[in-house]
């Protein structure tokens, strides 16, 4: 039995240098992961525009409101939102065991395309950019109510990620508090700065590409790799190589290079077991309307569960839901699986 310490071999635990919450990973449970399989599954054939969809152009949605014959992407306010505008201030307290208080907020849909039979990956370069167009102008909008604190801009795709309509499309909400993840990653964030006086994820980034054992893609401006930590099988992330703290700042050409990376991403996605390929992905940026954040570096996570193949799912059971998360496969094993993938889309492949 050896004796020295391999992180390809021997179990260990990685930190999330930005929650500082460990993941425990166990690589010597599969030597050599089954890479996965195609499965076969019954084909797509959702019409580009479906009647009773209520977010295809022109249709009726909950609320009686029509949609525009709109050509690129769309916002509107959410029919069915989580947070309201006008909920009253309340709360209460008891005894410091029964706490509860009053959230306000206000929640978006946006649909990335007029076409229901699309999805991010399958959008040009050109049509995404319209989309960061449209998730940079409602930040700035929503930004500008000052009882708003934080700005939550995220896509569940894929059935199997609760999505309940197949039309390509995203969320935003925007609430009078800061949440929880983002009190964690800003607190990590603002220690980092207070000794270093600089970016936490610059210089995670520059170890990063300097490593190059988990970058799967990288332009003149965004880097995508599998986080050290990472929790789930094929997880992700992009970061901005310039350090800014939101979206707010990206200019014209980063804005074109983030749809290119968004773009890319997607598409080894769907390649890596030739389906489309569901995730929960969001940006992290510093919260709004509470000073100025020097610490805070944008980024954007995406957490697939596919494991195995098409229909085989990591799951959160025992003790990760007892104890912390883990993991067999490790990082640099899914981001040499992503980065040996094309950035040709399988269906156009497929068609050739």
């Amino acid at each position: 039995m050896s004796t020295t310490f391999d992180l390809d071999s021997n179990p260990h635990r990685r930190l999330n240098i930005l929650t500082g919450e460990w993941v425990l990973v166990s690589p010597h449970r599969t030597k050599r992961p089954w890479q996965g399989k195609v499965e076969d599954l019954a084909a797509d054939n959702r019409p580009e525009y479906d009647p009773k969809c209520y977010l295809c152009p022109g249709n009726d949605r909950a609320d009686g409101d029509v949609n525009p014959d709109y050509k690129e992407s769309f916002v509107f306010k959410n029919d069915f939102s989580a947070l309201l505008e006008d909920t009253p201030a309340a709360g209460m307290n008891d005894d410091g065991l029964l706490v509860a208080q009053n959230e306000r907020g206000i929640c978006k849909v946006i649909s990335f395309s007029p076409k229901h039979n699309l999805t991010l990956p399958e959008l040009s370069v050109s049509e995404i950019t319209a989309v960061v167009d449209l998730w940079q102008k409602e930040f700035n909008s929503l930004s500008e109510n000052e009882w708003i604190k934080y700005i939550q801009i995220f896509e569940n795709k894929g059935e199997i990620m609760g999505c309940s309509n197949p039309h390509p499309h995203g969320q935003i909400w925007s609430q009078s508090e800061v949440p929880m993840e983002i009190v964690k990653e800003t607190e990590r964030q603002k220690n980092y700065y207070a000794v270093h006086r600089a970016s936490m994820l610059s210089a995670y980034l520059k170890l990063e590409l300097k490593k190059n054992e988990r970058v799967v893609f990288e332009n003149e401006h965004f880097v995508v790799l599998v986080p050290f930590w990472a929790v789930w099988p094929y997880e992700t992330m992009i970061i901005s190589k310039r350090q800014v703290n939101s979206i707010k700042y990206f200019n014209s050409v980063e804005k074109e290079a983030l749809a290119d990376a968004i773009k890319t991403l997607t598409t080894k996605y769907d390649n890596l077991f030739e389906t489309s390929f569901p995730y929960s992905a969001g940006m992290h940026q510093a919260p709004v309307n509470g000073g100025d954040h020097p610490e805070w570096h944008w980024h954007m996570h995406f957490y697939p569960p596919l494991l195995r193949s098409a229909t085989v799912k990591k799951f959160m059971v025992g003790y990760e839901m007892l104890a912390n998360p883990q993991r067999d496969i490790t990082p640099e094993f899914a981001a040499n699986r992503l980065k040996e993938l094309s950035a040709e889309h399988y269906k156009l492949k497929l068609t050739k």
